[in-house]
């Protein structure tokens, strides 16, 4: 996966870099794996802004991806690869051999008419899902789950991915991309390989007007607020407006804002490096 520059024949071009779609083979989703995909605006069910800067953006459809990877025993392979407007990374289109489909994290180096597989026997190879107390010590995995069963929830982003580092007892101890080192239970299911498109976090949007295609609109800096609306707001000229807080008066930028006595923190080894 590569990245695209483009020649500045607009202004919006000039600063533009966007990823390149040399990998994607399909240029329309498989119709019984696509749903509706409704924005909120950030609005809540009485239509009171409870987020902002969130609105308008591109309508989207989305794509039902298979987190679980529950089908074991059953070889599926890589119909095609395709793009996925709600995520970082790309998909990859599955055909099992029974006839079922579906979608996952297209991994680097998943290539169209490869053969994956997942369950206790599968091989710890690029795109296979098994139990992390199956796959050998040192190997690079992605789609984490954190308990047996519920679907993958850790390490989905582009060009991400997790380090299986030693097992103690019924755990195993994966190291995540934030850099905090944690037990897991090794019955939980991982795929092996990194997630695709790393090149993503490359990307520029080179105009204020692609972002609000994405849904963003206009982020105000708190500093550029009154009083009223911001804890580090007013002030003669450009004053810093003291220690960087959010809107609510939290502590921001290094103060800790987990809760010291959350029942899951006896599973970390190490916190994340700041």
């Amino acid at each position: 996966m590569a990245v695209r520059k483009l020649n500045p024949t607009t202004p919006g071009q000039r600063h533009k870099i966007i990823g390149a779609f040399d990998s994607i083979t399909a240029s329309t989703p498989e119709k019984s794996l696509v749903g509706g995909f409704s924005k909120t605006g950030g609005r809540n069910n009485t239509g009171k802004m409870t987020m902002r800067y969130i609105g308008g953006g591109h309508k989207r459809k989305y794509r039902v991806i298979d987190f679980k990877r529950s089908k074991d025993a059953i070889p599926a392979t890589v119909k095609t690869i395709e793009y996925d407007p709600n995520r970082s990374a790309r998909i990859a289109l599955l055909f099992y051999a029974d006839g079922e489909k579906s979608y996952i994290l297209a991994p680097n180096g998943l290539q169209v008419g490869q053969v994956v597989l997942s369950g206790e026997n599968a091989a710890p190879e690029v795109g296979n899902s098994l139990p992390l107390q199956n796959i050998p010590l040192g190997t690079i995995v992605h789609n984490i789950e954190l308990r047996p069963g519920q679907g993958a929830a850790l390490v989905r982003s582009a060009g991400t991915f997790a380090q299986i580092t030693s097992r103690e007892d019924k755990y195993v101890i994966v190291k995540l991309p934030s850099g905090e080192t944690r037990k897991i239970l090794g019955t939980c299911r991982a795929t092996v390989g990194t997630v695709g498109n790393g090149d993503h976090a490359l990307e520029k949007s080179g105009k204020a007007g692609r972002t609000r295609w994405m849904g963003r609109r206009p982020r105000v800096r708190g500093v550029a607020m009154n009083p009223v609306d911001h804890p580090m707001g007013g002030g003669e000229g450009r004053q810093s407006g003291g220690h960087p807080r959010s809107r609510k008066g939290l502590l921001a930028k290094g103060k800790k804002t987990r809760h010291p006595k959350k029942q899951t923190s006896q599973y970390i080894i190490e916190r994340k490096k700041k």
